[in-house]
């Protein structure tokens, strides 16, 4: 097994902290308890890189780091004492957008650091850029974005993608993260500016009347 490249850790901490805030304001806007908006935070932040730290047998990174947890912490308080209007509107939209790519991207290469092959590498960086969110909706009983046609596991695969192909070709690794990073998040954008979605199934398979064919 290879060593564990050094991954950036504020890239790390950031997403985490943009991941935690989406939890703690959807517990917001459900009017819960400063308890359960603390378990939503926690849950997004870390739901991801905790699942592919499970699967490719590493340290749980925030039982390792001493930071994590408290910054959480300090997230929760944050969407606890300022009204929710301060964050309603698209910015926690291109924010989340911003920590779905980076997640994406670290995820992507801690698990081939791990010597994951390729294509499984590329899934678990979806998954962690994806799974906290997907977590989040889950308990609390609403949509998830992934079940909704808006390229959003799209753009996580493009920023796992390019991570995997400039590692595998030996580029360096600040200009591979960086190239990803920012082509997941732009993807993403131009996905919310022209509301640009994936065609669904029954769209494929509808007749131009509407009806079934």
């Amino acid at each position: 097994m290879t060593a564990a490249p050094a991954l950036p850790p504020l890239l790390d901490l950031g997403g985490t902290i943009v991941f935690a805030l989406t939890g703690a304001l959807l517990a917001a806007r459900l009017r819960q308890t400063f308890v359960t908006m603390s378990f939503f935070a926690l849950l997004t932040g870390v739901g991801g890189g905790t699942v592919r730290d499970l699967i490719i047998g590493a340290d749980v990174f925030w039982l390792r780091d001493p930071w994590v947890s408290p910054t959480i912490l300090a997230v929760v308080l944050l969407a606890w004492f300022t009204p929710r209007r301060w964050w309603e509107g698209q910015l926690l939209e291109w924010a989340d957008a911003a920590g779905l790519a980076a997640f994406a991207v670290l995820g992507t290469a801690k698990a081939m650091a791990f010597d994951v092959a390729l294509l499984p590498a590329l899934v678990l960086g979806v998954v962690t850029g994806c799974a906290g969110g997907v977590f989040r909706d889950i308990i609390a009983g609403v949509p998830s974005i992934i079940m909704r046609p808006e390229l959003y596991v799209t753009a996580a695969a493009l920023s796992a993608a390019l991570t995997g192909i400039g590692i595998t070709m030996g580029l360096p690794d600040a200009i591979v993260w960086a190239v990803a990073a920012l082509s997941g998040f732009v993807l993403r954008g131009v996905a919310l500016i022209w509301k640009i979605e994936l065609p669904s199934y029954d769209d494929r398979h509808s007749a131009p009347d509407g009806r079934d064919q």
